[in-house]
Formats: structure tokens, C-alpha cells, sequence
């Protein structure tokens, strides 16, 4: 398993809206699940995953659309890849103060692709209105977990400007607001979800 930006990528994502599952399926065996989970409409994103997944894990995941929740899953069923993922320093679900960045993928040639794998998947570009005009807002909220501190970190590394505010039960929302907030996250960061790049566009063309 290579550690490069490819993975790091990975991992962002798994800490955003992925999970690791182990659990007993009846008293002789036990369940793996690896899952990334998607919005409906972020079809190209999908994709995109789902090959990295393949790249990175060696394992090809299993599509299912949930049409009544409008959301779309990967999902991978090997305890090898499970194992895997949970050797290099990553935590069974639930997140809630267990999330962490394992700290090989903290150095700062593989950070930032965490931190762009973690905002494509649970982060959003807000386009405010302030008096009639329309600014960019990029937003990530962090659930109590160790991964708060570690993303901080992070986004001083690559001096980023930005604020972070307590939002009740231990959750933080970081925020970076304005057009040029905007132009050197997508320099020195980048966006991967097609949906993100589009909101972006509007202020960077």
C-alpha cells in the first residue's frame, strides 16, 4: 500500500463521508464494510472515487443507489482492505472523538490532498449574498475527534487564512470567506468533486 498523494486523497475522504465497519454477522463469522457514502446528483464524483478506491485498495467497490434516500454508496467487503485501512492508523466508525489523520499522512507533501479529499466530500462552497453581492465561502465542519486539532494544523502549514467557530457538541465549522480565500485554496489545494469546481468557476473565471 503506497502512501502518496493518491492515498492521501483517500483518506481525507474516508474521514469525510467514508466509514470502517466490523461488527459480528452471527456468532461464526464477522461483517468488513468499507464505505464511502455520495449525493445523487454528484454522478462524475462517484466515478472518480470509485476508481481511486480501485487504485489505491487494489479492490474494485460495489455500487448501490439508494433512491429513496437520494444518496449513493461504494462499498467494499474484504476484511484485508478493512485491516488495511485500520493498520495505517485510521478508526473504526463511529467518529465521534475517534477521527484521526494518521500521522504519516501529516507531512506536508500529502496534507494537502487529505484536506482536499476531506472538503470534496464533507466540506461546501457557499456562495453568500452580502447586500446584493455575491461572495465565495468555503466551509468544513469536524465532529469532536483529534482530527479538529490535526485539520487546524493542516491549514496552517499551508497558510491558509481562516476562522473556526464552536457550533454546539463539540463540533467546529471552519470557515475562509472571499474571493481570494477561494483563489489560493484552489492553488495550493484544489478541489476533485466537479460540484465544487462549478461554484468555484463563477468567481475564478
Amino acid at each position: 500500500m503506497e502512501l502518496n498523494k493518491d492515498f492521501a486523497e483517500l483518506i481525507g475522504i474516508l474521514l469525510g463521508d467514508g466509514s470502517i465497519n466490523i461488527y459480528p454477522s452471527n456468532k461464526y463469522s464477522t461483517y468488513y464494510r468499507v464505505k464511502v457514502s455520495f449525493n445523487s446528483n454528484e454522478e462524475a464524483y462517484v466515478g472518480y472515487v470509485s476508481d481511486l478506491m480501485f487504485k489505491t485498495l487494489n479492490e474494485k467497490p460495489k455500487r448501490y443507489d439508494r433512491k429513496n434516500e437520494d444518496t449513493s454508496e461504494l462499498l467494499i467487503f474484504k476484511k484485508s482492505v478493512a485491516n488495511k485501512l485500520l493498520s495505517i492508523g485510521l478508526k473504526k466508525s463511529p467518529k465521534w472523538n475517534r477521527a484521526v489523520i494518521p500521522e504519516k499522512f501529516m507531512k506536508k507533501r500529502l496534507g494537502k490532498y487529505v484536506l482536499r479529499g476531506y472538503f470534496d466530500t464533507d466540506g461546501s462552497v457557499v456562495l453568500a449574498n452580502n447586500n446584493g453581492t455575491l461572495y465565495p465561502r468555503l466551509e468544513m465542519k469536524i465532529c469532536p475527534s483529534p482530527m479538529q486539532s490535526q485539520i487546524l494544523k493542516l491549514l496552517n502549514e499551508y497558510n491558509l487564512n481562516y476562522n473556526y467557530y464552536n457550533i454546539g457538541k463539540g463540533k467546529i465549522r471552519i470557515q475562509m470567506n472571499g474571493k481570494k480565500a477561494l483563489k489560493i485554496w484552489t492553488s495550493k489545494i484544489g478541489f476533485s468533486n466537479s460540484k465544487h469546481i462549478e461554484k468555484a468557476s463563477y468567481f475564478l473565471n
